[in-house]
């Protein structure tokens, strides 16, 4: 499936149904190749970037915030076509999503604190960066 045919599919599905899909999309893109604790890892900066409302007040507008996620950055015309992958991505994203509605003290918190990520080989710019943890290929920061 295309990457702009799923976009506009999360422009007219109902919330949160088009959470879900901007969600799931992300961690296809960030860490479709990372264990389930990494996919979850990158699902929770997302929702904790929402929460913030810095970058938007729903997922979409997070996750397709400039330069901010893959979203953003990846051709529309990019194929998703590892449909495996795509699968675990939804599961996982309803999965944060119905971690991220429990009240702040239930939830199940891998990354606490970051909003920001990397890949492992890269030294990202952000001044005051704080690693919080790495799982697989990815550092986790708390930069805000």
């Amino acid at each position: 499936m295309k990457l702009s045919m799923l976009l506009w599919l999360a422009s007219v599905l109902p919330q949160p149904l088009a959470d879900q899909t901007c969600l799931a999309t992300t961690v296809y893109l960030e860490a479709r190749s990372e264990p389930v604790i990494g996919q979850l890892a990158v699902a929770e900066v997302a929702l904790r970037r929402r929460d913030r409302g810095q970058w938007g007040k729903t997922v979409c507008t997070v996750v397709t915030a400039p330069h901010q996620f893959a979203l953003s950055n990846t051709p529309s015309s990019y194929d998703l076509d590892n449909y495996a992958a795509f699968q675990k991505a939804w599961l996982i994203a309803g999965k944060s999503l119905a971690n991220w509605t429990l009240p702040i003290d239930e939830r199940r918190l891998l990354v606490p604190y970051a909003d920001h990520f990397a890949t492992v080989d890269l030294n990202p710019p952000w001044p005051h960066k704080r690693p919080s943890t790495t799982i697989g290929d990815h550092t986790f920061y708390a930069v805000n």
